[in-house]
């Protein structure tokens, strides 16, 4: 059995998994799973995944796993996009609840909001706005010390964290003002092939 990622091309959730996939040259099927039209919430994607959410991947040995930082842990057990002193990884692991919970919940919703359902930057709740800037100089701060999150190499925190980075400006941030951290989305898009 081929490892199958179910994910919506629209979230960067998804392509992170996809992208580790790529990055460690594993096979796999992608499953395009519409979240616009309701296609995870269909008896037969929460027979996988009870929660609705993509991704979610049912593994080579047939077992089903959510949420995208376990999935890209999973994937990248044992390899070298996991740091294998103890705390570098620790470094990796706090970046990567960081990034669940003051990344992706400001820069991905006013994304969404933006690109997707067709609101006005204008519009957006200043605290979203706020938080989401507030991300995007944290990330500025670590960046302006050290090529990658977790030092000179790459690591699942930066492809973790470059997924909606990348794509902020679609949600109203100006990334000009965080050179560090557009030189960093350069680095990771090129590491990754995305470039």
């Amino acid at each position: 059995m081929t490892l199958r990622i179910y994910g919506d091309t629209k979230s960067g959730n998804c392509l992170k998994v996809k992208w580790t996939a790529e990055r460690l040259a594993l096979p796999f099927d992608w499953i395009e799973i519409d979240i616009l039209q309701a296609q995870s919430r269909t008896p037969e994607f929460l027979a996988m995944n009870p929660a609705g959410q993509v991704p979610a991947v049912i593994l080579d040995d047939g077992r089903a796993l959510a949420q995208s930082n376990a999935i890209m842990l999973h994937l990248a057990e044992g390899s070298f996009l996991i740091p294998s002193d103890g705390f570098e990884r620790a470094k990796m692991y706090e970046w990567l609840f960081w990034e669940q919970y003051s990344h992706e919940p400001y820069v991905a919703v006013a994304r969404f909001q933006v690109a997707y359902l067709g609101h006005p930057v204008s519009g957006l709740d200043p605290k979203l706005v706020e938080r989401g800037n507030s991300a995007l100089a944290r990330l500025e701060t670590q960046l302006q010390q050290t090529p990658y999150l977790i030092g000179e190499r790459l690591s699942l925190a930066d492809i973790a964290l470059v997924a909606y980075t990348q794509v902020a400006h679609e949600g109203g941030f100006d990334l000009s003002l965080y050179p560090a951290v557009k030189a960093w989305v350069g680095r990771v898009e090129v590491a990754l092939g995305l470039q």
